[in-house]
């Protein structure tokens, strides 16, 4: 992917930013800087620059389970920060950045020093040849010196003061942002991605997962359940609870947050205080697979013996049966019970196997919300 040519500054450095990462921090930084110039600004401090990192970061540590890196220090202090403020894995980002900006914890800002100490300086390496081995290992006092004396630089820094630090960005670079954002977050994106695969490569829907969850979509799924439940009685696999019309949500049973998609047979119905309780948590397999393999076959029973079922089956599968593999191997006429629930769990013990192994927590319903 290339990034848009300029007559006045260096993109073949640019274009190199990531062409050494062992680590996430250089994109997280960038990402940073890109995410302030849009705002308008173009002296940043250390502080605010970590802050976003660790707001950008949070989503893909607390929420998606991803690994950033083989010993990550911001990976590490995310999940520090999720335990001491107890903020929601999904909270707001602007409430993220507001328990930062008033977190005055020692260990807390210790560490968010500690990820200033190289990718600051490290991120415009290719913009500074001239700059070889050893002479990156001296004070950060000396080593802004040093990269202050270069030429067509990103940024550069003012006097060191901690994470008081300021950077400041070339009215060149700023214009250029501007111009060609699109592009660029485009081109980090895809860098991102690349990277964050080759950390987690049995993880689906990477590219789903750069960002916090959205609202999924599933009208289409509900209104397949209401019609269900509106010819025989429906119970949640979870508590046992009678569903009725007026109080029926849709659960992933293997969390979306691993999954990253909506296919209907990891969609069954529950109500929205379970569906709550349950967040973003694994039920436990043993306690609901049997449950939720009995519910799904009452549902596949009915779709081969009503019309109007399968009619509704139909206009879901639309949009949410994907694989005509799948479709073929759980949905074809004629299955007993037996069949069905080794069908059924062929498809999605793997993935929820592959969701425990990332560290999505096991659940049993208590009628308790979830952390």
């Amino acid at each position: 992917m290339q990034l848009p040519y300029s007559e006045t500054l260096e993109i073949q450095y640019l274009s190199r930013l990531f062409d050494n990462t062992s680590e996430c921090y250089k994109f997280f930084w960038f990402q940073a800087i890109i995410s302030k110039v849009l705002e308008g600004k173009d002296c940043l401090s250390y502080e605010e620059l970590i802050n976003e990192m660790i707001a950008d970061a949070w989503y893909m540590v607390t929420e998606y389970h991803l690994n950033l890196g083989p010993s990550d220090t911001l990976e590490a202090l995310v999940r520090d920060l999720r335990e001491k403020s107890q903020l929601k894995s999904s909270e707001k980002k602007e409430n993220i950045l507001n328990y930062l900006k008033n977190c005055a914890d020692r260990e807390v800002e210790k560490r968010k020093r500690t990820l200033t100490k190289n990718v600051p300086y490290r991120l415009q390496a290719p913009f500074m040849e001239k700059l070889k081995g050893e002479e990156w290992s001296v004070s950060e006092k000396t080593l802004i010196v040093k990269i202050n004396e270069e030429k067509g630089l990103i940024y550069r820094f003012e006097t060191l003061k901690g994470m008081r630090t300021i950077i400041q960005i070339s009215p060149e670079w700023v214009e250029y942002i501007h111009q060609n954002q699109e592009i660029i977050k485009g081109w980090l994106q895809y860098h991102m991605i690349l990277y964050l695969q080759r950390r987690n490569p049995s993880v689906p829907g990477i590219a789903d997962k750069l960002y916090p969850p959205q609202e999924r979509k599933l009208e289409k799924v509900k209104k397949y359940w209401k019609l269900l439940l509106s010819i025989q009685p429906i119970q949640a696999i979870y508590g046992h609870v009678k569903l009725t019309d007026q109080d029926i949500s849709i659960d992933h049973f293997v969390p979306w947050s691993y999954v990253a998609h909506d296919e209907f047979w990891n969609l069954h119905p529950t109500t929205k205080s379970i569906n709550s309780s349950k967040n973003n948590n694994l039920p436990d397999w043993r306690t609901y697979f049997p449950q939720l393999a009995q519910l799904e076959y009452a549902s596949y029973q009915a779709l081969w013996k009503y019309d109007k079922v399968r009619n509704e089956f139909e206009k879901c599968a639309k949009e949410h049966l994907n694989s005509d593999k799948i479709r073929r191997k759980i949905y074809r006429e004629g299955l007993d019970y037996t069949i069905f629930f080794k069908e059924l769990e062929d498809v999605v013990q793997p993935v929820y196997q592959s969701a425990k192994n990332c560290g999505f927590q096991n659940w049993v319903y208590t009628g308790e919300p979830s952390k």
